[in-house]
């Protein structure tokens, strides 16, 4: 029979163990684990890529209309691709540090999906305009540029407006960008007023709440451009081949996630169930209610989890899903939990058995991923509510993009705010609740 003294002792010197293993989650700490993984990005394009290789892949990916689907890996290669998303995490976390804006939630998830879109659509050259836009808006306004660090950032789903403008649209080369950057100023000016109207429309159930606005904004735009007979090109970049290269290196980084949350929680899973009780309607802020480390290791899981649905059902790792991934990721800091998007994604892969569209397809593994957008309807009203939301958002993907021409690379958010708008009039008349829903 044991001692107790003896088992007292190990088991204190355990939990003693762990504390001073423990690490204190500062201000400084998050900016330098998110800069970090900036780094990590520009340092893994050295690996695939030569110095003159990268010089000429960024180049060709900057000039580049860079509307949807338009791969950067493809476009220019792997190393500039990675050089693109590794420059604008870092560009944007400057941002962010010189606004004087704390890091929670909602800057993780803008960090990490502006990294994520640089793969495929943002890139060092088309971003500037969008945020001058929004800075302009905030001297307008006479408030300080912190308040619309968000739209600022999220905004940047405009950023092939720039792009396509400048070199797609046949104006010579002078024309093009003055018009490019005037065309981006706007849209970024009249962001933040039309993004605070909007979330009303679905009442916080499409966390891509900038994603619906862009669509709105870059359909006007668009239909002016029509108007004008100026038609954006059909886009379809989506490299092949590379999961077993791609494949490890995203599991080790997401590991790495895991580890960092241990690290910042006592070395323990502990509270990491609490996450998954949030509905993860807008706002959910796991960085204010839960603490870094059980955010860090949200994140970690949650990219496991989409990696693995992309293993599953046989698709190819690229550009565009690694911009899928690392969105998800981000947003595993700001509402997404295992709970409230594995619903999402069985009922999109559902939607692919009844419908004449593969589940491997591009167009598919990027509803999937992007569709978790809806992930709040699970949190809040249940499984049954986020298969069925799932279901009907891969149909309505599908048919929105024309409307802005590729220009709004937040195509999901946009139809997520149109299935989020329809469904949940519908649920909360009928009482559909998730009892379990925090």
């Amino acid at each position: 029979m044991p001692n107790n003294k003896t088992s007292s002792y190990a088991s204190g010197s355990s939990k003693s163990l762990r504390h001073s293993l423990a690490l204190t989650a500062t201000e400084n700490a998050k900016f330098i684990i998110l800069f970090l993984y900036g780094v990590i990005l520009i340092g893994t394009a050295f690996y695939f890529n030569s110095p003159a290789e990268l010089f000429n892949g960024m180049m060709s990916i900057s000039l580049s209309e860079s509307t949807l689907i338009s791969d950067y890996m493809v476009l220019g290669n792997i190393g500039s691709a990675f050089l693109n998303a590794g420059f604008l995490m870092l560009i944007s976390l400057a941002i962010v540090k010189k606004a004087k804006v704390n890091i929670n939630g909602s800057i993780i998830a803008a960090v990490f999906t502006v990294a994520g879109f640089a793969f495929f659509g943002k890139n060092i050259f088309n971003v500037w305009p969008i945020f001058g836009g929004v800075y302009l808006y905030a001297l307008y306004k006479e408030e300080p540029f912190s308040r619309f660090i968000l739209v600022a950032l999220f905004g940047t789903a405009l950023a092939p407006l720039v792009s396509l403008v400048s070199f797609g649209l046949g104006f010579s080369t002078i024309n093009g960008l003055a018009l490019g950057a005037i065309f981006g100023t706007l849209a970024g000016f009249i962001l933040p007023p039309l993004a605070n109207h909007m979330v009303k429309f679905h009442q916080g159930y499409n966390i891509y709440n900038i994603g619906f606005t862009a669509g709105m904004t870059g359909s006007l735009f668009m239909a002016v451009f029509r108007a004008f007979d100026l038609e954006a090109a059909s886009q379809f970049h989506f490299a092949e081949g590379l999961n077993d290269q791609l494949g490890m290196y995203l599991l080790v980084l997401f590991i790495s996630m895991v580890v960092v949350g241990l690290l910042y929680n006592n070395l323990s899973f502990k509270g990491f169930t609490k996450v998954t009780r949030h509905s993860g309607r807008l706002v959910s802020d796991f960085i204010n209610t839960d603490g870094m480390g059980v955010t860090f290791l949200n994140m970690g899981i949650m990219g496991i989890i989409s990696l693995g649905y992309i293993v599953l059902v046989g698709g190819e790792i690229n550009g565009p899903i690694i911009g899928g991934i690392f969105t998800i990721v981000g947003f595993a800091a700001f509402g997404k939990h295992p709970r409230n998007v594995i619903p999402i994604l069985i009922g999109i892969f559902l939607s692919t058995q009844v419908q004449a569209i593969e589940a491997a397809s591009a167009g598919a593994l990027l509803a999937a991923l992007f569709g978790t957008t809806l992930a709040p309807i699970a949190g809040q009203y249940g499984i049954k509510a986020g298969l069925l939301a799932g279901f009907l958002h891969l149909a309505v993907v599908m048919n929105v993009g024309y409307l802005h021409g590729g220009i709004n690379l937040y195509n999901n958010g946009f139809a997520g705010g149109l299935v989020a708008a329809m469904l949940i009039p519908i649920l909360s008349s009928l009482g559909q609740t998730n009892p379990e829903r925090s």
